[in-house]
Protein backbone atom coordinates (compact mmCIF):
# COMPACT_ATOMS: atom_id res chain seq x y z
CA UNK A 1 0.00 0.00 0.00
CA UNK A 2 1.43 3.75 -1.08
CA UNK A 3 1.49 6.38 1.32
CA UNK A 4 -0.25 8.53 -1.53
CA UNK A 5 -3.09 5.66 -2.09
CA UNK A 6 -3.44 5.90 1.70
CA UNK A 7 -3.50 9.78 1.56
CA UNK A 8 -6.24 9.77 -1.32
CA UNK A 9 -8.74 7.38 0.55
CA UNK A 10 -8.47 9.75 3.65
CA UNK A 11 -9.14 12.60 1.82
CA UNK A 12 -12.01 11.41 0.13
CA UNK A 13 -13.51 9.71 3.45
CA UNK A 14 -13.80 12.72 4.56
CA UNK A 15 -15.17 14.76 1.89
CA UNK A 16 -17.68 12.13 1.65
CA UNK A 17 -18.25 11.26 4.88
CA UNK A 18 -18.08 7.34 4.25
CA UNK A 19 -15.81 4.71 3.46
CA UNK A 20 -18.82 2.75 1.46
CA UNK A 21 -18.94 5.97 -0.88
CA UNK A 22 -15.04 6.90 -1.10
CA UNK A 23 -14.18 3.08 -2.11
CA UNK A 24 -16.72 3.59 -4.99
CA UNK A 25 -15.37 6.63 -5.75
CA UNK A 26 -11.84 5.00 -6.17
CA UNK A 27 -13.08 2.04 -7.49
CA UNK A 28 -11.78 -0.35 -4.51
CA UNK A 29 -13.57 -2.47 -2.02
CA UNK A 30 -14.87 -1.33 1.76
CA UNK A 31 -12.41 -3.48 3.38
CA UNK A 32 -8.97 -1.70 1.52
CA UNK A 33 -10.80 1.39 2.25
CA UNK A 34 -10.20 0.98 6.16
CA UNK A 35 -6.58 -1.01 5.66
CA UNK A 36 -5.83 2.26 4.27
CA UNK A 37 -7.04 4.46 6.73
CA UNK A 38 -6.10 2.38 9.44
CA UNK A 39 -2.35 2.06 8.27
CA UNK A 40 -2.39 5.81 7.56
CA UNK A 41 -3.45 6.57 11.03
CA UNK A 42 -0.83 3.69 12.62
CA UNK A 43 2.01 5.53 10.49
CA UNK A 44 0.97 9.59 12.14
CA UNK A 45 0.28 7.62 15.78
CA UNK A 46 -2.67 9.58 15.63
CA UNK A 47 -6.47 9.14 15.38
CA UNK A 48 -8.10 10.88 12.52
CA UNK A 49 -11.63 9.57 12.67
CA UNK A 50 -13.87 8.51 15.51
CA UNK A 51 -15.69 5.88 14.58
CA UNK A 52 -18.97 4.14 15.87
CA UNK A 53 -21.68 2.07 14.50
CA UNK A 54 -24.09 5.37 12.99
CA UNK A 55 -21.20 7.95 12.69
CA UNK A 56 -18.04 8.41 11.22
CA UNK A 57 -16.85 12.04 12.17
CA UNK A 58 -13.27 13.76 11.79
CA UNK A 59 -11.35 14.19 14.75
CA UNK A 60 -9.61 17.84 15.10
CA UNK A 61 -5.96 16.62 14.45
CA UNK A 62 -7.69 14.88 11.30
CA UNK A 63 -9.49 18.11 10.09
CA UNK A 64 -5.73 19.71 10.55
CA UNK A 65 -4.32 17.26 8.97
CA UNK A 66 -6.84 17.21 5.88
CA UNK A 67 -5.73 21.00 5.44
CA UNK A 68 -2.37 20.50 4.82
CA UNK A 69 -2.21 17.02 2.94
CA UNK A 70 -5.14 18.03 0.78
CA UNK A 71 -3.18 20.76 -1.15
CA UNK A 72 -0.27 18.43 -1.64
CA UNK A 73 -2.59 15.59 -3.21
CA UNK A 74 -4.27 18.60 -5.30
CA UNK A 75 -0.71 20.01 -6.51
CA UNK A 76 0.76 15.99 -6.85
CA UNK A 77 -2.17 15.29 -9.25
CA UNK A 78 -2.12 18.69 -11.47
CA UNK A 79 1.65 18.15 -11.83
CA UNK A 80 1.04 14.22 -12.76
CA UNK A 81 -1.81 15.46 -15.21
CA UNK A 82 0.27 18.53 -16.81
CA UNK A 83 3.41 16.52 -17.20
CA UNK A 84 0.87 13.51 -19.08
CA UNK A 85 -1.25 15.99 -21.64
CA UNK A 86 2.01 17.80 -22.88
CA UNK A 87 2.53 14.90 -24.64
CA UNK A 88 -1.09 14.50 -25.87
CA UNK A 89 -4.38 15.64 -26.50
CA UNK A 90 -7.15 16.23 -23.75
CA UNK A 91 -8.72 12.93 -22.54
CA UNK A 92 -10.73 10.87 -20.18
CA UNK A 93 -14.27 10.67 -18.77
CA UNK A 94 -15.87 14.12 -18.47
CA UNK A 95 -19.33 13.61 -15.99
CA UNK A 96 -21.39 17.06 -16.17
CA UNK A 97 -24.58 18.23 -15.14
CA UNK A 98 -26.57 20.20 -16.82
CA UNK A 99 -30.68 21.70 -17.20
CA UNK A 100 -33.02 20.19 -18.82
CA UNK A 101 -34.44 22.81 -21.14
CA UNK A 102 -31.07 24.72 -21.32
CA UNK A 103 -29.26 21.81 -21.62
CA UNK A 104 -31.21 19.93 -24.39
CA UNK A 105 -31.67 23.00 -26.42
CA UNK A 106 -28.49 25.00 -26.25
CA UNK A 107 -26.06 22.96 -24.81
CA UNK A 108 -26.29 19.65 -26.99
CA UNK A 109 -25.10 21.11 -30.23
CA UNK A 110 -22.27 22.17 -28.74
CA UNK A 111 -21.48 19.12 -27.13
CA UNK A 112 -22.41 16.92 -30.15
CA UNK A 113 -19.62 19.57 -31.66
CA UNK A 114 -17.15 19.31 -29.02
CA UNK A 115 -17.50 15.33 -29.05
CA UNK A 116 -16.44 15.79 -32.99
CA UNK A 117 -13.30 17.71 -32.12
CA UNK A 118 -12.13 15.96 -29.28
CA UNK A 119 -12.78 12.46 -29.79
CA UNK A 120 -10.66 11.53 -26.67
CA UNK A 121 -12.75 12.64 -24.20
CA UNK A 122 -16.11 10.76 -23.13
CA UNK A 123 -18.62 12.75 -22.24
CA UNK A 124 -21.26 11.72 -19.43
CA UNK A 125 -23.96 14.54 -19.34
CA UNK A 126 -27.09 13.93 -16.61
CA UNK A 127 -30.28 16.76 -17.28
CA UNK A 128 -31.73 17.11 -14.33
CA UNK A 129 -33.27 20.61 -12.88
CA UNK A 130 -31.85 19.10 -9.62
CA UNK A 131 -29.13 20.94 -8.20
CA UNK A 132 -26.60 17.84 -7.53
CA UNK A 133 -23.99 17.39 -5.36
CA UNK A 134 -21.49 17.53 -7.26
CA UNK A 135 -18.62 15.99 -4.88
CA UNK A 136 -21.04 13.45 -3.74
CA UNK A 137 -22.51 12.14 -6.86
CA UNK A 138 -19.21 12.17 -8.66
CA UNK A 139 -19.64 14.94 -11.34
CA UNK A 140 -16.90 17.15 -12.70
CA UNK A 141 -18.82 19.79 -13.02
CA UNK A 142 -22.06 21.14 -13.44
CA UNK A 143 -24.37 24.19 -15.51
CA UNK A 144 -26.30 26.23 -13.37
CA UNK A 145 -28.58 29.20 -14.67
CA UNK A 146 -28.66 31.88 -11.35
CA UNK A 147 -27.43 33.41 -9.11
CA UNK A 148 -24.84 31.32 -6.80
CA UNK A 149 -24.61 30.58 -3.14
CA UNK A 150 -22.70 27.61 -2.66
CA UNK A 151 -19.35 29.21 -1.72
CA UNK A 152 -16.97 25.94 -1.32
CA UNK A 153 -17.45 25.71 -5.27
CA UNK A 154 -15.45 27.49 -7.93
CA UNK A 155 -17.60 29.33 -10.49
CA UNK A 156 -16.77 30.59 -14.07
CA UNK A 157 -19.28 32.48 -15.75
CA UNK A 158 -20.03 31.55 -19.75
CA UNK A 159 -22.28 33.75 -20.32
CA UNK A 160 -25.26 36.38 -19.19
CA UNK A 161 -28.82 34.34 -19.69
CA UNK A 162 -31.68 36.91 -20.09
CA UNK A 163 -35.53 36.60 -18.78
CA UNK A 164 -38.51 38.58 -20.37
CA UNK A 165 -41.99 38.67 -20.26
CA UNK A 166 -43.98 37.64 -23.17
CA UNK A 167 -48.06 37.06 -24.03
CA UNK A 168 -49.43 35.73 -27.81
CA UNK A 169 -51.12 38.98 -29.27
CA UNK A 170 -54.18 36.44 -29.46
CA UNK A 171 -54.19 36.87 -25.62
CA UNK A 172 -53.76 40.51 -25.51
CA UNK A 173 -56.40 41.03 -28.56
CA UNK A 174 -58.80 39.14 -26.08
CA UNK A 175 -57.80 40.19 -22.77
CA UNK A 176 -55.65 43.43 -23.62
CA UNK A 177 -52.20 44.85 -22.52
CA UNK A 178 -50.19 45.43 -19.20
CA UNK A 179 -48.81 48.50 -19.24
CA UNK A 180 -47.16 48.68 -15.56
CA UNK A 181 -46.01 45.14 -13.75
CA UNK A 182 -48.56 45.91 -11.02
CA UNK A 183 -51.41 45.24 -13.17
CA UNK A 184 -50.45 41.80 -13.86
CA UNK A 185 -52.53 41.09 -10.93
CA UNK A 186 -55.40 41.34 -13.72
CA UNK A 187 -54.04 39.03 -16.02
CA UNK A 188 -53.76 35.26 -16.18
CA UNK A 189 -50.05 34.12 -15.25
CA UNK A 190 -48.42 31.28 -16.67
CA UNK A 191 -45.86 30.45 -13.77
CA UNK A 192 -42.53 28.33 -14.58
CA UNK A 193 -42.15 26.94 -10.69
CA UNK A 194 -38.23 26.27 -11.75
CA UNK A 195 -37.27 29.92 -10.94
CA UNK A 196 -36.08 29.60 -7.37
CA UNK A 197 -38.87 32.09 -6.62
CA UNK A 198 -41.88 30.91 -8.46
CA UNK A 199 -44.86 32.26 -6.93
CA UNK A 200 -42.73 35.90 -7.15
CA UNK A 201 -42.02 37.87 -10.41
CA UNK A 202 -39.15 40.75 -10.37
CA UNK A 203 -39.06 43.74 -11.96
CA UNK A 204 -36.41 46.37 -11.92
CA UNK A 205 -38.06 49.61 -11.23
CA UNK A 206 -35.85 52.83 -9.01
CA UNK A 207 -32.87 50.80 -9.23
CA UNK A 208 -33.95 48.11 -7.50
CA UNK A 209 -35.35 44.73 -7.70
CA UNK A 210 -38.72 44.51 -6.23
CA UNK A 211 -40.56 41.13 -6.39
CA UNK A 212 -44.25 41.21 -7.86
CA UNK A 213 -46.72 37.66 -6.36
CA UNK A 214 -47.98 36.17 -8.89
CA UNK A 215 -50.70 33.43 -9.43
CA UNK A 216 -51.97 31.60 -12.27
CA UNK A 217 -54.03 28.31 -12.74
CA UNK A 218 -51.39 26.89 -14.68
CA UNK A 219 -47.84 26.37 -13.85
CA UNK A 220 -45.31 23.84 -15.51
CA UNK A 221 -41.67 22.69 -13.81
CA UNK A 222 -40.48 23.03 -17.67
CA UNK A 223 -39.92 26.66 -19.54
CA UNK A 224 -40.87 24.94 -22.72
CA UNK A 225 -44.28 23.88 -21.73
CA UNK A 226 -45.17 27.30 -20.43
CA UNK A 227 -44.13 28.76 -23.66
CA UNK A 228 -46.62 26.29 -25.03
CA UNK A 229 -49.43 27.50 -23.05
CA UNK A 230 -48.43 31.00 -23.96
CA UNK A 231 -48.22 30.63 -27.72
CA UNK A 232 -51.92 28.86 -27.18
CA UNK A 233 -53.21 32.42 -25.88
CA UNK A 234 -53.66 31.01 -22.20
CA UNK A 235 -51.63 33.93 -20.18
CA UNK A 236 -48.51 35.94 -19.60
CA UNK A 237 -45.40 34.21 -19.01
CA UNK A 238 -41.60 34.85 -17.45
CA UNK A 239 -39.19 33.11 -20.00
CA UNK A 240 -35.74 33.05 -20.91
CA UNK A 241 -34.84 34.47 -24.08
CA UNK A 242 -32.99 31.11 -25.23
CA UNK A 243 -36.47 29.17 -24.26
CA UNK A 244 -38.81 32.28 -25.74
CA UNK A 245 -35.93 34.01 -29.10
CA UNK A 246 -37.86 31.74 -31.65
CA UNK A 247 -41.31 32.15 -30.64
CA UNK A 248 -40.12 36.08 -30.77
CA UNK A 249 -38.66 36.37 -33.84
CA UNK A 250 -41.59 34.60 -35.64
CA UNK A 251 -44.31 36.97 -34.37
CA UNK A 252 -45.99 33.95 -31.98
CA UNK A 253 -45.36 36.03 -29.12
CA UNK A 254 -43.72 39.51 -27.94
CA UNK A 255 -42.27 40.79 -25.15
CA UNK A 256 -44.19 43.03 -22.78
CA UNK A 257 -42.51 45.04 -19.53
CA UNK A 258 -39.19 45.33 -21.26
CA UNK A 259 -38.72 48.46 -19.26
CA UNK A 260 -38.62 46.95 -16.42
CA UNK A 261 -36.74 43.69 -17.26
CA UNK A 262 -34.32 42.32 -14.27
CA UNK A 263 -30.50 42.31 -15.11
CA UNK A 264 -29.32 38.71 -16.38
CA UNK A 265 -28.71 36.19 -14.69
CA UNK A 266 -25.60 34.25 -15.51
CA UNK A 267 -24.73 30.94 -17.00
CA UNK A 268 -21.82 29.10 -14.74
CA UNK A 269 -19.89 26.43 -14.59
CA UNK A 270 -19.39 24.94 -11.25
CA UNK A 271 -16.57 22.74 -10.29
CA UNK A 272 -15.20 21.57 -6.97
CA UNK A 273 -12.56 23.30 -5.59
CA UNK A 274 -8.68 22.32 -6.62
CA UNK A 275 -5.49 23.88 -7.33
CA UNK A 276 -5.27 23.21 -10.87
CA UNK A 277 -8.68 22.86 -12.82
CA UNK A 278 -8.34 19.19 -14.79
CA UNK A 279 -7.15 19.65 -18.95
CA UNK A 280 -10.73 17.86 -19.82
CA UNK A 281 -12.44 20.54 -17.18
CA UNK A 282 -10.54 23.25 -18.66
CA UNK A 283 -10.89 22.06 -22.04
CA UNK A 284 -14.24 22.15 -22.21
CA UNK A 285 -14.95 24.86 -20.70
CA UNK A 286 -13.35 27.24 -22.62
CA UNK A 287 -14.82 25.46 -25.13
CA UNK A 288 -18.34 26.44 -24.33
CA UNK A 289 -17.22 30.32 -23.40
CA UNK A 290 -16.31 30.62 -27.08
CA UNK A 291 -19.24 28.86 -28.35
CA UNK A 292 -21.83 30.88 -26.36
CA UNK A 293 -19.91 33.92 -27.31
CA UNK A 294 -21.40 33.38 -30.84
CA UNK A 295 -24.79 33.12 -29.91
CA UNK A 296 -27.24 35.76 -30.28
CA UNK A 297 -30.16 34.09 -27.92
CA UNK A 298 -29.12 35.58 -24.79
CA UNK A 299 -30.00 39.42 -25.45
Amino acid sequence: MDRLDCDRMFVMVLELGSFARAAQRLNTSHGQASRLISRLEKELGIQLFKRSTRSLAPTDVGLAYYERVKVLIDAFEALDADVRHTARDPSGKLRISAPVTFGTRQLTPVMVNFAREYPNIELDVSFSDRRVNIVEEGFDMALRIGNLEDSSLIARKLCDIHITTVASPTYLASAGTPEHWRSLADFDCIVDSNFRDPNHWHFHEGGQLIPFPVKGRLRFSNAEACLSAVVAGLGIARLPIFVAGDAIHRGEVVKLLAQWDTPPLGLYAIYPPSRHLAHKSRTFIDYLVTAFAAQSWFD
